[in-house]
């Protein structure tokens, strides 16, 4: 996606972003791409990658990318991601992972401490992507 595509908005009027994310992304001109909450599953097995909560988020990300190369992008297209969490306290954690993954400029975000996830992952992540039509 061009820059013209994807701008970022910014407003000393509410809080700044306090970790890898935007406060808003505006999109123009572009294909939108929906991708369903990915866990840390190994795509051969249909296991868990490990009880690691670094490990299962690096899969969650590695499943991400997966999701948006056949959709023809990548997850430098993504525009908007919520992250699951059952416990919130490996926020930074997954701040750190993000990264590695996802360049500046960031995407907008929300995380969201929950109860429990499918197949007792620890962590599950759902993308939007904006890329070239």
């Amino acid at each position: 996606m061009t820059t013209e595509q994807r701008k970022i908005i910014s407003t000393d009027q509410a809080p700044a972003a306090i970790g890898t994310y935007s406060q808003a992304v505006q999109v123009t001109n572009a294909t939108l791409t929906f991708i369903s909450g990915q866990i840390p599953l190994d795509s051969t097995s249909g296991e868990l990658v490990s009880a690691d909560f670094a490990d299962q988020t690096h899969q969650v990300f590695k499943n991400l990318q997966a999701v948006a190369a056949a959709s023809g992008a990548s997850l430098a297209d993504a525009v908007k991601l919520t992250v699951y969490l059952t416990d919130l306290a490996n926020f930074a954690t997954v701040n750190e992972i993000m990264a590695r993954y996802i360049e500046v400029p960031y995407p907008a975000r929300a995380a969201i401490q929950v109860s429990a996830l499918p197949k007792g992952a620890q962590v599950e992540i759902d993308a939007i992507l904006a890329s070239n039509d």
